[in-house]
């Protein structure tokens, strides 16, 4: 029986990562900080099958704690502090634990080799590594990243290139583009928008504050993309690949296909707030994901329109059975 240790499992691609491993015969392991109220809403439903172990990107010791305890075949490095505008007010936290976390994992298993041979690695890497180079972007698309969070992945994403060429290690790097889900942070821009328009369609709320519409995003379902994490571990040999929709839309977009999904004119509840702004915005991203779909057979299924719909439903189920 093979054996994953996932690191940040109770996030969305951690949560349906191990759904994912956990139906193809995995022994899964998950990587969770002690905190005095764990968050455990996304794996909830799956903690009778996971392991989970204390652990904390920011703690050495703890890491190999748990690569020692799990003894994994497959390590996926999801944890980071992923939320992009709290880089800019926690720069040095986001650097610790999104860059010098992924570095803690690497050291960790190159030590671990000794005793456990042929540790595959994920790295989770981003597309705001990319910040404001030109779309399409691919593989081999220079790293330009505009914020504290775009910079971390970078250095996690060097650095794994680093334990490879040096130690022979066997990391591969997914560049994966905006993707979401249901069970999507509240903070984040698309769910943001989801939990509103429900809000506002069961006469809760009544508008709802945006920053910067025009941003362009490729925004892709968290389910496709975390069967392309497990096909990566599957290859020969390690590498990076795009992971993307090859879609890109404007944030305004998606406010309109949400209210649009209930019936509604998104004009008469949206408001502009410069306090959203981003003191250095990433204006268009949009992923070529050939090499991902010649090397690994990987293709989005989940389309943007039917994504906010997934979004938006979700949402007022979710509110209706809490009001119930």
């Amino acid at each position: 029986m093979k054996k994953a240790l996932i690191t940040g499992i109770t996030g969305q691609d951690g949560s349906y990562l191990a759904e994912l491993l956990l139906n193809k015969g995995y022994q899964v392991y998950g990587l969770v900080r002690r905190l005095s109220r764990p968050n455990l809403e996304n794996v909830e439903h799956i903690t009778n099958s996971i392991k989970l172990i204390d652990g904390d990107l920011a703690d050495q010791a703890s890491i190999m704690n748990a690569i020692e305890k799990s003894c994994p075949d497959e390590i996926y490095n999801l944890g980071a502090q992923s939320f992009v505008a709290t880089s800019w007010q926690q720069a040095e936290y986001t650097s610790n634990v999104t860059g010098l976390g992924a570095f803690r994992v690497f050291e960790a298993a190159r030590m671990a080799k000794k005793t456990k041979e042929n540790i595959k690695i994920y790295q989770a890497s981003s597309s705001e590594m990319f910040g404001d180079s030109s779309p399409p972007q691919n593989e081999v698309t220079q790293l330009n990243p505009r914020s504290p969070y775009g910079a971390a992945k970078a250095f996690a994403h060097h650095m794994a290139k680093v334990y490879r060429d040096s130690y022979d290690m066997f990391i591969s790097c997914g560049i994966l583009f905006n993707h979401e889900s249901e069970r999507r942070g509240i903070e984040f821009v698309s769910m943001k928008i989801a939990n509103a328009v429900a809000k506002i369609k069961l006469g809760l709320e009544n508008k709802l504050e945006l920053g910067n519409l025009e941003a362009k995003r490729d925004w892709g379902y968290t389910k496709d993309y975390v069967e392309a994490m497990w096909l990566m571990l599957q290859q020969e040999k390690p590498e990076n690949f795009v992971i993307a929709s090859g879609e890109s839309h404007t944030i305004k977009e998606f406010v309109e296909g949400a209210f649009n999904h209930v019936g509604l004119n998104w004009q008469d509840y949206v408001t502009i707030d410069q306090s959203f702004f981003r003191p250095a915005e990433i204006y268009d991203l949009r992923g070529d994901y050939s090499k991902a779909k010649d090397k690994l057979g990987w293709k989005p299924k989940v389309k943007f329109e039917e994504l906010i719909k997934i979004m938006v439903d979700s949402e007022i189920k979710k509110i209706k059975n809490n009001h119930h």
